[in-house]
């Protein structure tokens, strides 16, 4: 009985679904509908078409004559509206209503667009179908575009442009171009190529606003204020998964529709394929893994037992003639070591990362010939101990004299992949040429290896000779954690810049490898956002350490300490006998007086921790946090008002810093001292921020650590009173909280960015320093809550109170 089947999309994906079924004889009946005009096509090969290489034509993979041959009912220009599962039927835009047996979703993806003011201008486009195209190739000498995205697609659109006589200008956020595939090395020597190619490249830029003039796009301003004239602005910056209707109709979704190994949705009687799809929690950009999906979908359909199994990915890539190769891990980590190989005269790179005798990781720059090979020792994990000295060089120099390149070719595993554009194997290849095809031509047309980009035809070229028989290396960038390939700076920046205001919305906009990220990602997060939306973004509690879950310092033994805040040091004989009562009536172990002027309860159970805030709460005391990745305390002497030597009011003004700072989160703790004279008897030379208080006014310090690392603080500046000392103190905290890597304190963050930049931001400039106080101060309307009042006042969660475990246990929370 011939079987109705309804595909939503042209794509590439559900385009070699419909082959597997009419190359297998399946007795269908198929509607194809499509947003687009047209039918199937190469969307790899727009680049080509751009530059001039190639026509529309050359690149249609299913023409006309092809869907008439199968009888296959195209309306193309056409959506779907809407689904009805349980009636199985789909309705056009145009109100007809289709029954089906099975329907496949091949949806695809849309662009994203950054939704910078003036993003909706005439002249703005993406760089995703072949209208876009088409606008870019409408542009010439004399014109100008702007390329927004350094990654391979942005690359194309402006190395294409570029080939017709524009004057482009690639804006990349990121510290190097295409930092997903490429290392800091290799992206060096690409950007160098495209500059040779009269490509201007502005890494680490961030955009802030498209300027336009009568509703047409003028330029393009970045957040330094720079202007870059344009005629046209391409943004190419990343996709998503396009699952609208699927949601819309009640299927299950994720960061794409959720799918079985078999490609069947929530629903059995609808498959999904392609870059719409989400399996196992990941979604799928190349081409090889969606082949891969499109023929087991078509096996499901014809009732056949198929299996998609998610495989190790090499990238195999030719951004305008540059050869680029990057497969594994090549982040930095503990017990990891480099072999890099450069030759600056030729623009060749190569860098293997090593672990326990084991390649984890390969980029090459220039000469990708050997990387099938390199790919096969990452994926079997070959440990490559014997051939350590010639590893570099590659298959022909291994067993100490060179060999035959050919040999190497010839040991590729069967299932090597030859073509990543078209997922298509050693095997295969050879099967085709095995079958009579002698020529590369051939074996394109019969395997399709060597159709789309053509890095892998020398390749191709080398299986049919032998079957036929006849130095500057880069620091490595520090990411967030092994869930993301981002430093924490590009981070920071993508989340105010793309307006993530959730966990969810970062792990998927930012493209997480873990869904919901992990120990060392979570806190981190959270705090950027925290600090980033204040009064919009939600705290994420279950983000947090265990100390800052429960409002108090976990001991070795299980047990919590408990520190109530005393501003500047000060307390009173109420405050104390809260402290003595408490002491009596919870059994407290241990009261100890801490090296910050507070006293510390020690010892305490965790079911007592509620009734402890809350009789101290009682009393008008709240807690130290001395827990916090925050403001911990503020250490004084008595100044003043009772030492022969005091030249200012010490303890008014730590008191009034105390006020306004608690609090407020922080990359990690922050300490703070102010002494009433140079005597420093409150050691605030050694603090995060110390004011030193002299005859004439207060010296304000920053950058001390008395911890692991011993450091001095460094003059910030000398200021006349105390409301610029609260000013300048303020500032600083604020312009720490903004850029600081979490987990890192001043000193860290200061011998980055530099003590002169500092002083640049926050003493030099006064508007700057007023403005950082001033967000400062408006977040805190948000931060001064204290937790002990208010989880005694709502009640404790008991699920809320237990703590993940993997945090309890990290080095950090130990600290």
């Amino acid at each position: 009985m011939t079987q109705k089947i309804i595909v939503i999309g042209a794509g590439m994906a559900s385009g070699r679904v419909l082959e597997t079924l009419y190359d297998n004889g399946a007795d269908v009946d198929v509607t194809l509908f499509n947003a687009e005009p047209r039918g199937n096509y190469n969307r790899i090969m727009l680049s080509p078409v751009l530059a001039g290489d190639q026509t529309y034509q050359d690149i249609v993979t299913h023409d006309d004559a092809w869907y008439a041959e199968r009888n296959v009912t195209c309306r193309f220009g056409e959506r779907v509206a809407t689904i009805d599962r349980t009636a199985k039927t789909v309705t056009a835009e145009n109100g007809d209503v289709l029954a089906y047996d099975k329907l496949v979703f091949g949806t695809g993806s849309n662009p994203f667009m950054i939704p910078l003011p003036g993003h909706d201008l005439d002249g703005v486009i993406a760089y995703r179908d072949l209208e876009d195209t088409e606008k870019m190739m409408g542009l010439g000498e004399g014109n100008k575009a702007v390329v927004i995205g350094g990654g391979l697609l942005g690359l194309e659109a402006a190395a294409g442009m570029a080939a017709r006589g524009v004057d482009v200008t690639v804006v990349h956020i990121m510290g190097h171009l295409m930092e997903r595939q490429l290392d800091e090395a290799a992206g060096y020597l690409l950007r160098k190529a495209l500059v040779d190619k009269g490509i201007t490249v502005k890494c680490s830029a961030n955009s802030k606003e498209i300027l336009g003039e009568n509703g047409k796009v003028k330029a393009l301003m970045l957040d330094d204020g720079t202007e870059l004239p344009c005629d046209l602005l391409v943004m190419a910056v990343g996709i998503r998964p396009n699952v609208a209707l699927a949601k819309e109709c009640g299927l299950a979704v994720g960061k794409g529709i959720h799918v079985d190994d078999q490609m069947l949705t929530s629903d059995e009687n609808v498959l999904a394929v392609g870059e719409c799809v989400e399996h196992n929690g990941a979604i799928f950009g190349l081409v090889a893994p969606l082949y891969d999906q499109a023929k087991v979908a078509g096996q499901t359909l014809m009732g056949e037992e198929a299996a998609f199994v998610q495989k190790e990915l090499s990238t195999k890539l030719k951004v305008t003639g540059c050869d680029l190769f990057s497969a594994g891990d090549f982040a930095e980590g503990e017990g990891r070591e480099d072999i890099v190989f450069r030759d600056p005269a030729r623009g060749v790179y190569k860098r293997l990362v090593i672990e326990e005798n084991k390649v984890v990781g390969a980029v090459f720059y220039g000469d990708t010939a050997d990387s099938n090979w390199f790919f096969g020792l990452i994926k079997d994990k070959t440990d490559i101990a014997d051939m350590r000295e010639t590893l570099i060089f590659g298959p022909a120099f291994q067993g100490g004299e060179p060999q035959d390149p050919m040999a190497a070719v010839a040991a590729l595993a069967d299932d090597a992949e030859i073509c990543g554009c078209n997922g298509v194997s050693k095997a295969q290849v050879v099967a085709a040429i095995n079958a009579g095809a002698n020529t590369l031509d051939a074996v394109k047309a019969v395997s399709k290896a060597g159709s789309s980009c053509g890095s892998c035809s020398g390749l191709v070229e080398q299986l049919l000779s032998v079957t036929l028989g006849d130095e500057f290396v880069m620091p490595e960038k520090e990411t967030v954690c092994k869930c993301t390939d981002l430093t924490h700076d590009e981070v920071r920046k993508l989340i105010k810049m793309k307006g993530l205001k959730s966990l969810p919305a970062v792990m998927q906009e930012l493209t997480w490898s873990t869904p919901d990220g992990c120990h060392v990602c979570r806190p981190a997060l959270n705090y950027y956002m925290v600090c980033e939306w204040p009064g919009e973004y939600a705290d994420d509690g279950k983000s947090r350490f265990i100390n800052e879950r429960v409002h108090a310092n976990i001991q070795k033994d299980g047990t919590y300490s408990v520190v109530p805040r005393m501003l500047g040091g000060i307390t009173n004989p109420k405050e104390l006998r809260a402290i003595a009562d408490v002491a009596d009536k919870f059994d407290v172990p241990t009261v100890k007086v801490t090296g910050g002027q507070r006293i510390d309860l020690l010892g305490v159970k965790k079911e007592d921790l509620p009734a402890i805030w809350y009789d101290l709460g009682q009393a008008g005391m709240m807690s130290g946090q001395a827990y916090a990745k925050g403001l911990r305390t503020v250490k004084t002497c008595v100044g003043t008002d009772h030492c022969r030597f005091g030249t200012q009011d010490s303890t008014g003004l730590g008191i009034q810093i105390e006020k306004a700072m608690w609090g407020a989160w922080s990359p990690h703790k922050f300490k703070l001292a102010v002494s009433g004279c140079p005597r420093n008897c409150a050691e605030a030379t050694c603090k995060d921020l110390g004011i030193i208080c002299v005859d004439s006014g207060y010296q304000i310090l920053v950058g001390g650590a008395a911890g692991l690392d011993l450091r001095e603080t460094d003059l910030l500046c000398q200021v006349a009173t105390e409301e610029e000392a609260l000013e300048y103190s303020c500032a600083f905290y604020q312009l720490y909280r903004e850029g600081a890597q979490y987990l890192h304190r001043p000193y860290k963050w200061i011998s980055k960015v530099g003590l002169d930049w500092v002083k640049e931001q926050i003493v030099e400039d006064a508007d700057n320093r007023k403005a950082l106080a001033e967000r400062f101060h408006y977040s805190q309307q948000f931060f001064q809550v204290d937790p002990w009042a208010e989880r005694a006042r709502k009640g404790v969660d008991k699920h809320e109170f237990e703590p993940l475990a993997d945090l309890t246990t990290s080095k950090v929370a130990a600290e």
